[in-house]
């Protein structure tokens, strides 16, 4: 069997199964809707917000497709081609039948590289949805991601089934060590950030526009993966989703919560849902 390792050092999350027991089991529910959104940082800046999404997801899915981001114009869909992926919970196997689909219906190549967008999230969906089986796709920041995420609920409904995506972004890496500073530091460019950058995108993804959302994290650096988020907004189109709602929003900065103190880097992160 081909499985992938994990190639993130520790730290980013816990390595064995009772730690994120601990981690997680507070969390806990069964969950219902389609789709969602998670932040993909170090689980502890943002893995409290990235589990609400989590475990949300319908519980009884058969497969989740993770979708990471990390990939500009010009990059194709890059899709996970081993047969399994290593968590500290064990093996998650992929999907093959749903990813052979799915390939067959545009242009994609191997995911090959180190990138945090998908990896971080897996244990955590291993833990919420142990029955599952994963595909682990990431998609470029491009209006054609919209597309995509319809072809991946196309392809899906074509074998009958059932299963759940979620999409992984993290919103504004401001400060100097991201080189993104208009609003100078301190508590007026957190409270920017928070409320007026991140809060922009999130409206526009609650408002299922998908180029209003490219455009806004193109313009505003708002999103890191927006091809995830518009992967996200296409397959929930096409299975007749119209609710989307913001589960939580937190910030790095909140982490490292001091009186009067303002890190003078941090980045935010979102928890929503659709369905």
């Amino acid at each position: 069997m081909n499985l992938r390792e994990p190639c993130l050092p520790p730290g980013w999350y816990p390595g064995d199964k009772a730690k994120i027991n601990e981690f997680l089991k507070p969390l806990a529910q069964k969950g219902t809707v389609p789709a969602a959104i998670a932040p993909h940082a170090g689980w502890h800046y943002s893995g409290l917000c990235a589990a609400k999404a989590v475990s949300s997801l319908d519980c009884e899915a058969e497969t989740v497709a993770v979708i990471g981001g990390h990939l500009s114009r010009g990059m194709p869909v890059l899709v996970a081609g081993e047969d399994g992926v290593k968590t500290p919970l064990g093996t998650m196997t992929i999907d093959a039948e749903l990813r052979q689909v799915f390939q067959k219906k545009l242009d994609t190549s191997p995911d090959c590289y180190q990138d945090n967008t998908v990896e971080a999230l897996v244990p955590m969906v291993h833990y919420f949805l142990p029955q599952a089986k994963l595909l682990w796709l990431r998609f470029p920041a491009v209006l054609s991601s919209f597309k995509a995420g319809k072809l991946l609920a196309e392809s899906a409904a074509s074998l009958g089934r059932r299963i759940a995506v979620l999409a992984s972004t993290d919103l504004t890496h401001y400060g100097d060590n991201y080189g993104y500073s208009p609003k100078g530091r301190g508590k007026a460019a957190l409270d920017w950030v928070k409320s007026v950058n991140d809060a922009g995108f999130i409206s526009a993804v609650l408002e299922g526009d998908p180029s209003k959302a490219l455009a806004h994290a193109e313009e505003h650096f708002s999103a890191c993966s927006a091809g995830a988020v518009l992967g996200a907004l296409g397959f929930a189109s096409s299975n007749g989703v119209t609710q989307r709602r913001l589960l939580e929003y937190s910030n790095s900065a909140d982490a490292e919560d001091k009186a009067g103190f303002f890190p003078d880097s941090f980045v935010g992160y979102a928890a929503m849902v659709f369905g």
